[in-house]
């Protein structure tokens, strides 16, 4: 799948949960899911990330039931119209596997496949991954965010769990990492993160990045709402041209849009440059 998906990728994001940080409980209906789904889909989306546990800060954890309960139907729902590729933002071994069954292409884990058995589970799937690198826990990740050098340490982070990952039988090209702006981070180890992408980029594995619409970009605007548009799409074009492979956005159409006029200009650059 990832072999497939044109880079830059947009990855539209679909919560069903009550309480994600931006859109929750907007779409835990699955005819109101379904229409969002089609409309990032028409708006240029090229993955569609599909949740059903919030991981905001001070989140907490939901059963498998719940979970499970939240993302197959939508799954179904989504598959039964379209062969657009689907992610499951998981770190739950059943969703994993039933979401697998159900028809997802990547499996997009916050917790690096650490919870118990979901490392088992992404194995067996034999679907790529992502692996994104959180300080903490949901509930307390934003108490107290510590490191001496942030990207150092998630670098290094990064570079265990995929060692963890190949030698349990994931397949090398197979793997996606996320370093996970906000995900026990402050806004200045964010800030420092997104100018060091290269760093990451070292790695030889496609980097995602999830700015959309996070506290740090209302921070830097001084704006205390949730409408951070115009603050997202400029970061999401800010992380691709330092080598981001895929953006993880609320606001398709709008990133697109400046993602598509952003290739423009740099093709026409390189066409002189030659």
């Amino acid at each position: 799948m990832l072999e497939e998906l044109p880079m830059p990728a947009v990855m539209g994001i679909l919560n069903v949960t009550p309480d994600s940080f931006s859109d929750g409980g907007k779409y835990q209906n699955t005819d109101e899911t379904q229409r969002h789904a089609e409309k990032m889909i028409r708006a240029g989306a090229d993955i569609i990330d599909i949740g059903g546990e919030s991981t905001r800060p001070g989140a907490k954890n939901v059963s498998a039931e719940e979970e499970l309960a939240r993302v197959i139907p939508v799954i179904e729902k989504i598959r039964a119209i379209s062969a657009i590729p689907l992610s499951i933002d998981t770190s739950t071994p059943e969703v994993i596997l039933a979401a697998a069954e159900a028809g997802v292409d990547l499996i997009n884990d916050v917790r690096a496949l650490r919870r118990e058995g979901a490392l088992n589970a992404a194995v067996a799937s034999g679907l790529p991954v992502c692996l994104m690198h959180m300080q903490g826990d949901p509930e307390t990740m934003q108490m107290k965010p510590d490191y001496v050098d942030v990207v150092t340490e998630i670098r290094e982070f990064l570079v265990e769990r995929i060692n963890v990952c190949v030698e349990a039988g994931i397949h090398d090209d197979q793997i996606v990492i996320d370093p996970g702006f906000g995900f026990g981070k402050t806004p200045q180890h964010n800030l420092q993160i997104i100018n060091r992408l290269e760093e990451f980029k070292s790695l030889g594995k496609p980097l995602l990045v999830g700015l959309s619409r996070k506290s740090t970009i209302g921070i830097i605007l001084e704006d205390i709402t949730d409408d951070r548009l115009i603050g997202s799409v400029s970061g999401a074009l800010f992380a691709v041209n330092k080598g981001a492979a895929i953006v993880r956005v609320h606001d398709v159409a709008e990133t697109v849009a400046a993602l598509t006029v952003n290739r423009a200009f740099v093709e026409e650059v390189e066409s002189r440059s030659r």
